[in-house]
């Protein structure tokens, strides 16, 4: 029930059973919980690192059990600021991303300055990522954003990623939520899954991302215009920040497996968040649309069922209470 908050199915049954005696020795803890001496102290230390169990100010030696009331918003406190920490190093991440990419911009197309090469028209492109692919030895991170994917993009993939699963290769991938409504990029995220690879989503991404074997990137040099081409580098300080930006992103996205629209504790769902946010931001429905991967009409459906649910008459009132709710 509260492995969301860090305490798997062990840990509860000791904090229950310290919860139901908490003057108790060590034996009758052992045998209320009905575990093993080794799993009630292993129980009782992750408590402890949870600061659900503190030194008790009677009994010298002694522990005391924090209540739920008490210990349990402070575990969501602590998973609160975790969040925004992730979120601003996810930010320095993109940010780091963008100063790069823009120094390299202005390469003449397919020559290679200082381990940067742009590449330009999809041969050039598809070219690299098949030598690429062969020659990397250990681990290929991938972000996909803009939701369902190309079946030409599908197809170019799937011969690379099949051979690269084969020969071992870690192989992971972070597709735009709204990919999982497209049935062609499901059913490719699914065989990818199945062959080895893991694949997880989120409501926002940043720009589409390649990075084999942590030594070697591909970025496009502008996401909105594809026609400029690509920027394969190797630069070691470039690689480290796409890296960092990557691992980010998939800290806070969701395995393919696991529900993705189920409402947190404040009754709203992430994808729903990210709309608020970005239309709080001043962005419009269509390019709040094109963030998130989905249709102008998704867009207008979802915002006019919160407006609903926030019983308000106008977005400016939405955002108001939205924001009253803690949502934004």
């Amino acid at each position: 029930m509260l492995e969301a908050l860090g305490l798997d199915a062990q840990v509860e049954t000791v904090y229950r059973g310290m919860l139901m005696q908490p003057t108790g020795s060590l034996a009758e803890l052992v045998e209320r919980t009905g575990l093993s001496e080794a799993q009630v102290r292993e129980g009782l230390d992750r408590l402890v690192d949870l600061g659900l169990l503190t030194p008790s100010r009677d009994t010298a030696g002694a522990l005391r059990v924090v209540s739920p009331e008490a210990g349990l918003e402070q575990l969501l406190r602590r998973q609160e600021e975790e969040l925004v920490r992730r979120r601003h190093a996810l930010d320095l991440g993109k940010a780091a991303a963008a100063r790069a990419v823009a120094e390299y911009a202005d390469l003449r197309p397919n020559t290679e300055t200082d381990g940067t090469e742009r590449l330009v028209g999809l041969d050039a492109i598809q070219s690299r990522l098949e030598s690429l692919a062969r020659e990397m030895t250990r681990e290929c991170l991938a972000i996909a954003p803009g939701g369902a994917q190309s079946q030409a993009s599908l197809d170019a993939s799937r011969a690379l990623d099949e051979k690269a699963l084969e020969r071992g290769i870690d192989m992971r991938i972070v597709y735009q939520d709204s990919a999982r409504n497209d049935l062609a990029t499901l059913a490719y995220a699914q065989w990818t899954t199945e062959n080895g690879g893991e694949v997880r989503t989120s409501p926002l991404l940043p720009p589409r991302l390649l990075v084999f074997d942590r030594t070697t990137a591909v970025v496009p040099i502008d996401p909105a215009n594809s026609r400029l081409g690509a920027l394969c580098t190797t630069a070691p300080g470039i690689v480290a920040s796409l890296v960092t930006l990557f691992e980010q992103t998939w800290d806070t996205a969701v395995p393919l497996g696991a529900a993705r629209e189920r409402p947190t504790e404040d009754g709203i769902t992430q994808r729903e968040r990210e709309l608020l946010k970005l239309l709080a931001a001043g962005l419009t429905d269509e390019a709040a649309g094109k963030r998130l991967g989905v249709s102008l009409r998704t867009v207008r459906r979802q915002m006019s069922a919160l407006m609903e649910r926030l019983e308000a008459a106008s977005r400016f009132e939405a955002g108001l209470k939205a924001s009253q709710r803690g949502w934004l």
